[in-house]
């Protein structure tokens, strides 16, 4: 029996949970918490009529780290999945800690009061996971996630270096909102509005946010405009591939977008710094996130399709002899997700959906000891091809492909 507690009730949380209902011979039992009992008792909800699995909902703060240990306790799983905010990956990894559990995220840690995610924090604690017996494996997202299952697929099968990546991320869908986005507000406009940091030649350089456009052409989509910014794989993927020179991240957004983020920016509504308003502190950014419509009430309106994907370039890999043949090629290696097919199969858009299957891929990978040690591990360090191989059975189908040469931009 593999016992889950599931953590967390938004979108993504929606989709991993469904998509574990599928798979019963793994997930035979699953148990969902949050902040928010009417959320998980919507989600079950759902879950049962889909699927005729029943889904046992509790009300839990993932940040009180003694309760938390209770409901781990008294749930006894053999995983915690973490699909909560990034603020809570601490205290939900110390209540793991306590209670001797497996524990999987989709994206790392950042402090509440400073707009910086990096690894580090969650890095520390590789040898008390390690002395534990137990596993951590953060970041079993789309991007972070699949983009490096990908990379280090194309350097398990395609090619033995690599000199330079790129992630491209585009959401072609529209949802008809004026200006929402597509998961958690105050995440993405942090994510947005912060400064941008690729890797080049051995360090990260700093760029203004949104400074660097360029202009692709996604299958599925068409042509968008993508702006460089910094995203946390660029930190674990420079860290697992020591030959890298230079690593990117790009996404799309609507001009639209732009130019609503815009003006919030500049009337102080990104802000994540205190403002007294009638006699009480409040945070801007989280006031502007209470207002804007909810990521998991976007799926019923928004239609089109996401395109993510990896452009990767270095020595040609010789599958004969596993060794390099001295010429270098390119691949570019995507998925690409229709938000209307998301939507009929988990109620839920394709932002949310291609997160919350690799959460649940990833979730099984250590649930069937197809990936397992002791302590913390990315994705890069594991096995890609049982992933891979999930992806396609679980409606994240991918392919690969050639290229003239390196990107131009």
């Amino acid at each position: 029996m593999s016992r889950v507690l599931v953590i967390g009730a938004g979108g993504v949380s929606s989709v991993a949970v469904h998509k574990m209902a599928q798979l019963s011979d793994v997930f035979t039992d699953i148990h969902l918490a949050s902040r928010t009992k009417r959320k998980c008792e919507a989600i079950a909800a759902s879950v049962k009529q889909r699927t005729g699995v029943d889904i046992a909902t509790y009300e839990i703060d993932a940040e009180e780290v003694p309760a938390l240990v209770g409901l781990i306790r008294k749930i006894e799983p053999k995983l915690v999945v973490n699909l909560a905010l990034p603020y809570q990956d601490l205290p939900i990894m110390d209540a793991c800690l306590e209670t001797g559990v497996d524990y999987l995220d989709t994206a790392n840690y950042e402090p509440k009061d400073e707009a910086k995610f990096e690894y580090h924090w969650q890095w520390a604690y590789h040898d008390r996971f390690k002395d534990a017996g137990i596993m951590a494996l953060l970041g079993s997202g789309f991007d972070p996630g699949v983009t490096s299952v990908f990379t280090m697929w194309l350097k398990k099968h395609k090619l033995k270096t690599i000199r330079q990546l790129d992630i491209l991320d585009c959401n072609g869908g529209d949802h008809g909102q004026a200006f929402a986005t597509n998961f958690n507000p105050e995440i993405n406009i942090r994510e947005v509005t912060a400064p941008a940091r690729h890797w080049e030649n051995g360090e990260f350089v700093e760029t203004p946010a949104m400074a660097k456009r360029i202009e692709f052409d996604f299958e599925g989509v068409g042509k968008r405009s993508a702006y460089m910014m910094y995203h946390e794989e660029l930190e674990s993927l420079s860290k697992f591939i020591p030959e890298l020179e230079r690593a990117r991240f790009w996404m799309t957004f609507g001009d639209e977008y732009i130019k609503h983020l815009t003006v919030l920016q500049n009337v102080g509504m990104t802000s994540i710094e205190p403002v007294r308003y009638q006699g009480q502190d409040i945070i801007p950014l989280q006031f502007l996130a209470a207002v804007l419509p909810k990521p998991e009430t976007l799926g019923e309106t928004t239609k089109g399709k996401t395109n993510i994907g990896v452009i990767a370039t270095g020595e040609a890999l010789d599958p004969g002899s596993g060794s390099g043949t001295g010429v270098e090629k390119t691949f570019y290696i995507n998925n690409i997700c229709s938000h209307e097919a998301a939507f009929e199969e988990t109620g839920n858009q394709a932002v949310s959906y291609t997160t919350g299957v690799p959460a649940m891929i990833g979730s099984a990978m250590m649930l069937t000891g197809k990936w397992s040690g002791d302590g913390v591990f990315n994705m890069e360090q594991m096995d890609p091809d049982p992933f891979m191989e999930m992806l396609n059975q679980h409606g994240l189908p991918w392919q690969v492909k050639e290229l003239d040469g390196p990107v131009g931009f």
